[in-house]
């Protein structure tokens, strides 16, 4: 894909509006990474387990082999918290907003607001299709293609530094 042109984002509230969704998102994914690994007792295996639709089967793999289980929880920290530092900073942030859509869409394939389809763990609300993990990876779909990071992050200072 080519450089974004940053005469698309033509408007100073657009600007800040797309860098306040940037950070708050960020906020949110270096939140999640980090409150997972202070937990010593977190491990994603209730979410697996709880998996239905059509990646359960998977979901039951990884928690019955102990090493698939560890990569699966370190992936889910460690990729959290890179996403939440990359957003916040804006740096290497359109890569971090796909890594952070691969995450959540993987989050919402594994377990989708279907009709049909219940839940051990208890709901934030009543969703069906629609839920906060395919909004917020939209939400990173727009932030990858108008990128701010060069003009309000530290990609700023990179961008410069590769045009001289």
């Amino acid at each position: 894909m080519s450089e974004f042109d940053s005469s698309v984002i033509n408007d100073k509230c657009q600007l800040y509006g797309l860098v306040t969704l940037r950070v708050l998102i960020g906020w949110h994914f270096l939140y999640e990474g980090i409150s997972k690994l202070i937990n010593p007792y977190w491990s994603s295996a209730a979410y697996l387990l709880d998996s239905k639709w059509i990646f359960s089967g998977l979901a039951k793999s990884i928690v019955s082999n102990p090493t698939m289980l560890s990569i699966s929880d370190h992936v889910n920290m460690w990729g959290l918290t890179f996403v939440g530092i990359s957003l916040l900073l804006g740096l290497f942030s359109r890569y971090g907003s796909i890594v952070g859509m691969g995450l959540v869409i993987l989050y919402y394939l594994f377990a989708p607001p279907l009709l049909g389809l219940e839940y051990s763990r208890p709901g934030e609300g009543s969703y069906l299709i629609v839920n906060k993990n395919l909004i917020e990876a939209c939400a990173l779909w727009v932030l990858y293609c108008f990128p701010t990071s060069h003009i309000v992050g530290l990609d700023r200072f990179l961008s410069k530094s590769n045009s001289n």
